[in-house]
Formats: structure tokens, C-alpha cells, sequence
């Protein structure tokens, strides 16, 4: 379980820094672009892949491809969404992703659905829902409800989903994961550097400095989110939903705490919710023999 602690929290470091950056004048895709660099270095330094494993990831070529053509892609997609509809649907599209890996558990990774897990599940849906939740504006204005925002809000919902997906599939390759790993870090940065390039992009040195620190907190996220899945092998959903449940609730708190962010009665009972899904997701995963 320490696997996921750390992930959840260096993924709510994640968002703290970018929900910062623009007040420090730093430019999210510069961000995104030198954290790959530091990324691409940690694992090198850290997980050591040697020339073995990078024999050994070819057949699945495609699985760190995929990852290579998302990482990136989805920071895009999630920046324009924020822009475009507001980060309150935009954050709700990205949690209520969890969907799809929970569906793949099931249907993909051949996890049984006992009913604590179910119970479980279910727990963990009224949750999100409830942790989501904003009430209307009070002058009753609302959001355009066109195709741009329908298609925005498709891609992050999507993308966050299936990249999870792809790191469960990663863990499995064991040993040889960092050097899938590694090579996903160098393509992704090499098509978000690319990316940026191709729109002339006048580089900031605070924009780098704040990639560098994005990166450490970034390998230190994927790194552990993937250890999860291999302790819990046996059990998915339980990374899949705790992990989404543990960000939320530390989010909220903190969203409440650094920055006032107000937290009504209905987030309130999501947080208690989520943590009841958590325990009953982690109580089916032990009694299946799934060491924490």
C-alpha cells in the first residue's frame, strides 16, 4: 500500500505545481516538455535498463508507442479543455476516466468480481460523482454545450483512461518494464519538444525550471503507480480506484487548505465515500491472498 501512498501524493504535488505555474508566469508545455528530460534521466540513473530489456520490450512495441503518442498528447488535450470549457468539467472528465480501467480489470486482466470489490466499485462511482459536483452559478448563466467541449472533454476522459489501462499492462512486464519505460519518456519528449518548435514557442527559464521539478515529481508518480499495480497484481481495481479516490480526497483537502477552495456537504460525503471504497477494494484484494 506505501506503493500507492506515494504515488497518490506525488500526484497531487503535480497538480499543486501546475495550479501555481501560471501565477509564477511559467508555461505548462515548456513545463511538460523539460520534465521528459528529467524523466528520461531518472530512469536511466534510477531503474539501470539494460540492453536486455530493450531486446525483450519489442514485441510490445506498441504498448510504449501508445504511451509515447498519449503522455504528451493528453497534457495538450487536458490545457485546451481547461481553457475552453473550465477546469471544473475538465477535472471531472479526467476522474470519471476511472471507468474504463475498472471495466478492463473485469473484461481485460481477469480479476474476479467478488462482491467486496463490487461493493467496492460502486462505493467508488458515487464517490467521484459527489467529489465532482459543483453547484450551479447562482446567476444561472451555463457553459456553451458545443462540439469543441464535447470532443475536449471526450479526450481527456479517453486518454486518461486508456493510459491507465497501458500502465497496468506495463507493470506485467516485470523487470524489463524500465526499459519500455524509458523509451515511452524519450518519444513522448521528443514529440512534445516537436510540438513546440512547430509553433516557433519563445522559451521561458522559469518555464524550465519549473519542467526540471515537474519531472522529479512526475518519475516519482509513474514509477510507484506501476509498483502498485505489481504488489496488487492479483488486483487492479484497487490501484486503479484507489488511486483516483486517494488523489481526490487529498486534493479536495488540500485544494481547502492552500488555496480556500470551498468544499460543500456533497464533496464532504464523497470523500467519506471514497474512503470507504478504498477499504473495501483493499479488504477483497487480502482476502484473495494479494499482498499489500
Amino acid at each position: 500500500m506505501i506503493y500507492l501512498l506515494i504515488s497518490i501524493f506525488a500526484s497531487v504535488a503535480v497538480s499543486v505545481l501546475l495550479k501555481t505555474a501560471r501565477k509564477h508566469d511559467m508555461r505548462i508545455e515548456q513545463m511538460v516538455a523539460f520534465n521528459y528530460i528529467v524523466t528520461t534521466l531518472m530512469t536511466l540513473i534510477f531503474l539501470q535498463p539494460s540492453a536486455d530489456s530493450f531486446q525483450a520490450v519489442l514485441p510490445n512495441a506498441w504498448l510504449f508507442v501508445l504511451l509515447g503518442v498519449l503522455l504528451p498528447s493528453v497534457f495538450v488535450v487536458m490545457g485546451r479543455a481547461v481553457q475552453h470549457t473550465g477546469i471544473v468539467k475538465s477535472d471531472a472528465a479526467q476522474r470519471l476516466s476511472l471507468f474504463l480501467p475498472v471495466v478492463a480489470a473485469f473484461t481485460v486482466f481477469g480479476e474476479a468480481l467478488t462482491a467486496n470489490r463490487l461493493l467496492g466499485v460502486l462505493l467508488a462511482f458515487a464517490a467521484l460523482l459527489c467529489l465532482v459536483y459543483k453547484p450551479a452559478p447562482q446567476d444561472g448563466s451555463k457553459a456553451p454545450a458545443d462540439r469543441q467541449t464535447a470532443l475536449l472533454l471526450l479526450g481527456v476522459w479517453a486518454g486518461y483512461g486508456v493510459i491507465d489501462i497501458l500502465f497496468k499492462q506495463l507493470s506485467k512486464m516485470g523487470g524489463v518494464f524500465a526499459g519500455s519505460l524509458l523509451v515511452a519518456f524519450v518519444l513522448a519528449g521528443t514529440l512534445m519538444f516537436a510540438y513546440l518548435f512547430a509553433r516557433k514557442t519563445a522559451w521561458h527559464q522559469k518555464s524550465m525550471v519549473g519542467g526540471l521539478l515537474l519531472g522529479v515529481l512526475n518519475f516519482v508518480n509513474i514509477l510507484f503507480y506501476v509498483k502498485a499495480h505489481q504488489a496488487f497484481k492479483e488486483s487492479p481495481t484497487l490501484v486503479f480506484a484507489g488511486m483516483n479516490m486517494g488523489v481526490i480526497v487529498l486534493g479536495t483537502l488540500t485544494g481547502a487548505w492552500l488555496f480556500r477552495e470551498r468544499v460543500s456537504k456533497t464533496n464532504a460525503a464523497g470523500i467519506a465515500l471514497a474512503l470507504a471504497a478504498i477499504v473495501c477494494l483493499y479488504f477483497g484484494a487480502n482476502l484473495f491472498g494479494t499482498n499489500p
